[in-house]
């Protein structure tokens, strides 16, 4: 069973910056893509960042230029840099592995931008 531990999320003041983690442990085979989604209440989940192979990255047009994915294969780790943070960006992030119709998620974790 795979399973994938967040952490980094909290509270910033716009314009601040937070580095989110996110280590999966277990029986990992092979080359996943790895990724970060993030949720608001009333709202669907939404793709932020995705690094489907390695040295591959894509973006939603919203953090474009502000946050960048990056991923640690020998620790099975994906990290998102989020800086120049927006009240917007305020949202329950989760990180998620797959490979063709397998996928395993995060737990989520809570990034709160106000001032």
């Amino acid at each position: 069973q795979v399973q994938l531990v967040e952490s980094g999320g909290g509270s910033v003041q716009p314009g601040g910056s937070l580095r989110l983690s996110c280590a999966a442990s277990g029986t990992i085979g092979g080359i996943y893509a790895m990724g970060w989604y993030r949720q608001v209440p009333g709202k669907q989940r939404e793709l932020v960042a995705a690094t489907p192979t390695p040295g591959t990255t894509v973006y939603a047009n919203s953090v474009k230029g502000r946050f960048t994915i990056s991923r640690d294969n020998a620790k099975n780790t994906v990290y998102l840099q989020m800086n120049s943070l927006k009240p917007d960006d305020t949202a329950v992030y989760y990180c998620k592995i797959w490979r063709g119709t397998t996928d395993y998620w995060g737990q989520g974790t809570q990034v709160t931008v106000s001032s």
